[in-house]
């Protein structure tokens, strides 16, 4: 897949921008704080409809604005020349349409336009909460499995409602309807997550070879709060004996929004016990098992965004990189400083405060010419 056109009206600090990209190589370049990762993540939030950065779509929404928009014209290997725009409220609610068609259910176009995104924060993968690692589990499923999607969403709405009820304090009979209603989504998702593990550890494992150039064995450990076969009748057991603990807490404690899933080398915690190069080159890794997961499961190779990551890899491990990153796939890449990179097909965009423009090249030869910035216009 291919992102030819995006098109951005209040979309964080972007008032309007229409950008081509007729190549398969673009970096942006620019301090901090000018818009180049809000270009990267309007670009990767098509993916799954949701941020890499944030939970709350309202924080997408230029400060001030009623709404953001977005307008994305793809070369797609299944459905050829495509258009898909989206709109934000500010109060977060969100409207798709593809191809001049209103997309009735979101679900319907989850995973159709997959990306990848490599950030300065994957780190965090590693030594970060166990939050950090379930919020890239459930962007990686949700992106490629419909009934996962379906199945997350309706657990996590039936245990917001749970934990009110808790908190007020309600009657056994309260609970139990809504923890009937928890019980099947809940076992969908952790069977999906433990299913999905099987591929993804095997793809981890390949790369990081590649990729470290060691002798370790990574691997990707579910950690499931309620145990990783629970049946539906377990979890109401469980649920049903924590009531009172966890109206103590105002928090359900246990289910599959407790899970954890760690990153080891050679069955040890690579947080505890890896370097910091293995940490970095285990994240990397994850990452194009990411790359390769996606585009196993769906068929279509994903757009790769690179946030400020080249210039933070040492030679080595940078050359890795490359010869890692499949030459087949579109790739988008932001830093500070313009930097060099192999190819000679880079196309360079300049970032100052929410605009993008083109960049001459700095010496004959050096990255290939830069890319045009058309005039910007309302992508609605």
């Amino acid at each position: 897949m291919f992102l030819r056109e995006i098109a951005l009206q209040d979309f964080r600090n972007i008032g309007q921008a229409r950008l081509g990209f007729p190549g398969s190589r673009h970096f942006i370049h620019g301090a901090n704080g000018q818009g180049k990762t809000n270009l990267l993540e309007s670009i990767a939030y098509l993916t799954a409809l949701r941020s890499f950065r944030t939970a709350e779509n309202r924080l997408l929404v230029r400060e001030g604005r009623a709404g953001a928009a977005v307008s994305y014209r793809l070369d797609h290997e299944t459905f050829g020349e495509t258009r898909v725009v989206l709109r934000i409220a500010s109060s977060g609610a969100r409207e798709v349409t593809w191809d001049g068609e209103k997309v009735g259910r979101l679900g319907d176009i989850i995973g159709k336009f997959p990306a990848v995104v490599f950030s300065s924060g994957d780190i965090e993968l590693v030594r970060g909460s166990p939050g950090v690692r379930r919020r890239w589990m459930d962007l990686l499923l949700s992106a490629t499995d419909p009934v996962y999607f379906q199945a997350l969403q309706q657990y996590t709405r039936t245990v917001a409602a749970r934990n009110a009820l808790l908190k007020r304090r309600a009657t056994a009979a309260e609970l139990s309807a809504f923890e009937s209603e928890m019980a099947a989504p809940a076992v969908r998702v952790i069977q999906c997550r433990r299913d999905s593990l099987v591929l993804v550890n095997a793809l981890l494992d390949t790369v990081y070879g590649r990729v470290s150039g060691g002798r370790e064995r990574a691997s990707l450990r579910y950690l499931a709060a309620a145990g990783e076969r629970p049946s539906a009748a377990e979890l109401l057991t469980r649920w049903a004996s924590a009531r009172e603990r966890d109206a103590v807490l105002g928090a359900t404690q246990t289910g599959p929004h407790r899970d954890d899933f760690i990153l080891s080398l050679d069955e040890r915690s690579a947080a505890r016990y890896g370097s910091e190069g293995q940490q970095r080159s285990l994240v990397l890794a994850l990452r194009f098992a990411q790359m390769e997961y996606v585009g196993r499961r769906t068929g279509v190779l994903p757009v790769v965004l690179l946030d400020d990551v080249v210039g933070e890899l040492d030679p080595g491990r940078r050359k890795r990189f490359w010869e890692q990153l499949d030459s087949r796939v579109q790739v988008f890449a932001t830093g500070t400083e313009r930097l060099r990179l192999p190819g000679d097909a880079w196309a360079y965009l300049y970032a100052e405060t929410g605009t993008f423009a083109a960049k001459e090249a700095e010496s004959p030869g050096s990255d290939g010419p830069p890319d045009g910035a058309e005039r910007p216009t309302d992508p609605r």
